[in-house]
């Protein structure tokens, strides 16, 4: 039997109610801190989007793949909602997952994720 390597799927907001990005990783602790520090260029940096709100784990790329799919294509508010039936008064999650990370980890300059 193979064994499937756990994927996220995530929102980041840039503040309650504001803009708003919908991902999916490997490794959460390492894409969120991507985003946080303004690594990659794209939407994320254009909107300052930093904030984990919301996440969710899953068994493998398909799945994880799928519900990213659907989230994305879902309206405003039902992100919002998603959001706030997990974390109703949006704190950013970051500090609860990123355990001893290293914030100052310096700024890769190529992104494999």
């Amino acid at each position: 039997m193979t064994m499937l390597a756990p994927e996220a799927v995530y929102l980041l907001f840039s503040r309650p109610h504001g803009a708003l990005y919908v991902g999916r990783t490997k490794d959460l602790v390492w894409r969120t801190w991507q985003h946080r520090t303004s690594a990659i260029s794209g939407h994320t940096k254009r909107h300052d989007i930093k904030q984990l709100g919301w996440y969710e784990w899953h068994d493998g790329f398909e799945s994880a793949a799928h519900r990213e799919y659907l989230i994305k294509r879902w309206r405003r508010a039902w992100k919002i909602a998603l959001i706030e039936a997990m974390n109703p008064g949006w704190k950013d999650l970051w500090f609860d997952i990123r355990g001893d990370f290293d914030e100052a980890v310096p700024i890769v300059t190529r992104v494999e994720d």
